[in-house]
């Protein structure tokens, strides 16, 4: 095998697809909450959402999962969904939702080259909603590695884009 193949830089990661034990809870928090568009149905057990009028960026379905309990934290499986904001206005703006809702965070990390907020779906499914920084912006490493730390989001200064 060929370890010196370098995936195209174009190359990007198209949709999920989540597995999730009630449809119509999943579809209160990505579509209610987040707000993703609902794009389609396929049947009872399965939909798809987006933004900005793709096809789909989040699938969800039921077809072996309905009822279902929420996977082990201790076990292999999805770490999080990253869900991608174009601009620190914008995730001010989701975290103003969510903290509107009353809906419960799992933590909020400044990452040096992007600006992180953690929660949970409501199947146990890790969300990080995030937005990166120019990349003009981000430190690097003596060796050329880009330097990513986890520091405490200040919340409080996030929200103050909204003023």
């Amino acid at each position: 095998m060929d370890h010196k193949y370098t995936t195209p830089a174009d190359t990007r990661i198209g949709h999920i697809h989540l597995k999730v034990s009630d449809l119509d809870r999943a579809l209160e928090f990505y579509r209610d909450l987040l707000g993703f568009e609902l794009t389609t149905m396929y049947g009872e057990n399965a939909a798809f959402l987006s933004a900005g009028g793709y096809h789909h960026h989040i699938g969800l379905n039921t077809w072996h999962s309905k009822d279902g309990r929420a996977a082990s934290r201790n076990s292999a499986g999805l770490y999080h969904t990253a869900i991608l904001y174009p601009t620190r206005r914008d995730l001010a703006v989701i975290l103003r939702r969510l903290i509107d809702a009353d809906y419960p965070l799992s933590g909020a990390s400044d990452h040096g080259v992007s600006e992180a907020i953690y929660l949970d779906d409501p199947d146990g499914n890790g969300v990080e909603l995030y937005r990166d920084r120019p990349r003009d912006q981000w430190e690097y490493r003596a060796d050329g590695s880009v330097k990513m730390v986890t520091d405490p989001l200040d919340l409080q200064d996030l929200l103050k884009e909204l003023d």
